[in-house]
């Protein structure tokens, strides 16, 4: 089945909390503060690629969540960031928020890349809080939330290879033939009245079951029809 919108549920990584440490070492067993950083949430991104034609992959995964970012540790040793997400989608892909119907992006060429939700920042370690008046700090910073938002992703798809021909020449039985889609079919002018599209496994003929294009059975030309 051709899939061209969908919905996802999508959570960026939180911060990873700042650490309240002191040095302890030999000499010097009452040293200052020492916490390091929490680390970076991870992000979601969308990817473009001309290597797929639709939406199917997302068809039984709906929901994405990236890492979360790691605790700081003493030492000033910074926590590590959560690992990001790209989600890669083909082009032409509209992307919407779903609650307020903002646009995103649109993805036109091969390679481009978005951020749709952001991670959450770290949090300070209380080496960062130290000062004249305060040499012991014994609070952190917890981490900020990752961002969440549904989006829709919509895609406006352009046809590799277009059918033009007279009415009943055989068009919308060729594109049923060589791909999934099902155009209404009948012995009379103006059955297709919009393109339908297709999209065409190589693996049919020979080829790599992973490399496809998109065909459209476009409507029947007749001298005079447009006036």
């Amino acid at each position: 089945m051709f899939l061209d919108h969908i919905t996802l549920h999508l959570e960026a990584g939180h911060g990873g909390p700042g650490a309240v440490s002191f040095r302890r070492e030999k000499f010097a067993e009452h040293g200052g503060p020492d916490g390091g950083d929490g680390g970076l949430g991870g992000s979601i991104h969308v990817r473009a690629t001309r290597a797929l034609n639709t939406l199917n992959p997302f068809r039984s995964v709906r929901q994405f969540v990236a890492d979360r970012g790691y605790a700081g540790e003493g030492c000033l040793r910074h926590g590590k960031d959560g690992q990001d997400v790209e989600l890669v989608v083909p082009l032409g892909t509209l992307i919407r928020d779903a609650g307020s119907g903002e646009i995103l992006a649109e993805l036109l060429e091969d390679g481009q890349r978005v951020c749709v939700v952001r991670g959450g920042r770290g949090g300070l370690g209380n080496n960062n809080f130290k000062s004249s008046t305060n040499r012991t700090p014994r609070h952190a910073q917890p981490g900020e939330e990752g961002e969440v938002r549904d989006v829709e992703f919509e895609l406006k798809l352009i046809a590799d290879v277009g059918l033009a021909g007279f009415p009943n020449a055989g068009k919308s039985t060729l594109v049923s033939r060589v791909s999934a889609a099902r155009p209404k079919i009948a012995d009379y002018p103006f059955t297709t009245l919009e393109p339908q599209l297709g999209v065409v496994s190589m693996g049919a003929f020979g080829g790599d079951d992973n490399d496809s294009f998109v065909i459209a059975d476009i409507p029947g030309l007749i001298e005079g029809a447009a006036g």
